[in-house]
């Protein structure tokens, strides 16, 4: 039987090289089945688990296609991380150069957007494909400083034979998600990586400061637009009678006239028509302002009481959405990860869930109700007409598809949500899906 798992993070700087060797061992013994010195630490343990489920070759170095220079400077430019980059440099690349290091900034999906540092280090890290347009998944390329903080949602150093591909084990990399501070969707990871060789105990720390002050930045941007788009709207507003709101292109609010505050509306992916329906509004008109929208409430005016059709889909492992199709038409909202939780454990109950039920289903602790009804209360600010509660459930009418990850070991794999856990482990999908993950809605 395996001891307890190596504290790396409590080795002082110097003890780098028996602490790599030991980890040869830890990892020789955990992948053949065999009992080892010590056990590997649970994040790096659940890391390896995924990658034997899912297939990944420990003793292949498997690489994804590079993408080709015009596809990185898109999403460069269509990527919110190209608005915090000052803030990583300044605290991450004078140091990550001294101390022979690498700064890897990379998008939501693995692909690395940005590299920069030392160029010894650089022209190493180009040997085992570490370049930029990279896709360094998890589920490509086994554990590793980006792949695995996008999966688990927080910070991991992963230090020599750690990495689940052996050609890796030459390398420490220390990484961070960074997430949209307005909803807590995942944009990135920013990574610090060198020789193993260079590690030290502090890089944890130290690149999650850091990844945390970037949000702060983008929170600080988000606020400022808000501003500026609210002075826009407000002699606009003034002259309404009715209830109105101006919104800006992702349907956060920022100012409202005749109704209650809302933090968000949920609007269709492209709201170029002139009427469009709205969950919390009903029927709306949409005029376009400076980076924003007017949204005037046809006051009396409802979506018809038409069976709605619901998609919720979970199958990418940071890209949840909810689509409704109604007799007005269809619209995409882009979910948290708190309310992708939520509304999949609805989906897999359609008889309804209280809020005891929810609260032990997401803490295992039935008595944290309160928290599971304001959460369920901004849930239903964007869908109210397709939630109904006492029980909190999807509307009786309509119907429910879920689309699952290929792997049911995949299904939301950050969470820890007793509910979803559950479901996890027993491949359970919901009475709307089928054997494969996908129950097409009748046309």
């Amino acid at each position: 039987m395996a001891h307890s798992p190596m504290n790396v993070a409590g080795l002082p700087p110097g003890d780098a090289a028996r602490v790599a060797r030991v980890l040869d061992e830890v990892r020789d013994a955990a992948l053949s089945g065999q009992p080892g010195p010590l056990g590997p630490r649970p994040v790096i343990g659940e890391s390896w688990g995924r990658m034997l489920r899912s297939g990944v070759d420990p003793d292949h170095d498997f690489r994804a296609g590079l993408l080709d220079r015009d596809e990185i400077e898109r999403r460069r430019r269509e990527s919110p991380l190209r608005h915090i980059l000052p803030v990583l440099r300044e605290g991450l690349l004078s140091v990550a150069d001294i101390t022979r290091h690498i700064m890897v900034v990379a998008d939501e999906e693995g692909r690395v957007l940005w590299r920069e540092g030392s160029r010894p280090v650089l022209h190493r890290a180009d040997g085992f494909g570490f370049e930029l347009g990279a896709h360094w998944g998890e589920n490509v390329v086994g554990t590793n400083g980006i792949g695995t903080p996008a999966v688990v949602r927080r910070p991991v150093q992963v230090f020599a034979a750690e990495h689940f591909v052996r050609t890796h084990a030459t390398w420490t990399c220390t990484g961070a998600p960074i997430t949209d501070p307005r909803d807590g969707r995942l944009i990135g990871v920013v990574d610090v990586s060198g020789p193993w060789e260079t590690m030290h105990p502090s890089t944890l720390a130290w690149v999650d400061s850091v990844a945390k002050l970037a949000e702060a930045r983008l929170r600080e941007r988000h606020l400022a637009a808000l501003d500026r788009l609210r002075s826009v709207a407000a002699p606009v507003l003034a002259r309404i009678t009715g209830r109105a709101l101006a919104v800006d292109r992702d349907g956060w609010t920022a100012a409202v006239t005749g109704m209650p505050h809302l933090d968000r509306v949920a609007l269709p992916v492209a709201p170029g028509a002139d009427r469009i329906w709205l969950p919390s509004l009903g029927l709306c008109s949409v005029e376009p302002l400076t980076d924003g929208w007017l949204i005037r409430a046809s006051d009396g005016l409802r979506a018809p009481g038409g069976a709605a059709r619901i998609e919720l889909d979970v199958s990418q492992p940071r890209r949840w959405s909810l689509t409704v199709v109604d007799g007005t038409g269809t619209w995409t909202h882009e979910l948290s990860p708190r309310h992708t939780e939520l509304l999949y454990l609805l989906a897999l109950h359609r008889t309804g869930r209280s809020a005891a039920d929810l609260a032990d289903d997401m803490f295992g602790d039935p008595a944290r109700t309160v928290t599971v009804r304001a959460e369920m209360s901004r849930v239903r600010r964007y869908l109210g007409a397709v939630l109904e509660h006492r029980p909190y459930r999807f509307r009786e009418s309509a119907e429910v598809r879920v689309v699952l990850p290929d792997a049911p070991g995949d299904l939301l794999p950050y969470s820890t949500a007793p509910g979803v856990v559950r479901a996890r482990l027993v491949g359970t999908a919901t009475g709307a899906v089928d054997a494969g993950g996908v129950n097409p809605l009748p046309e």
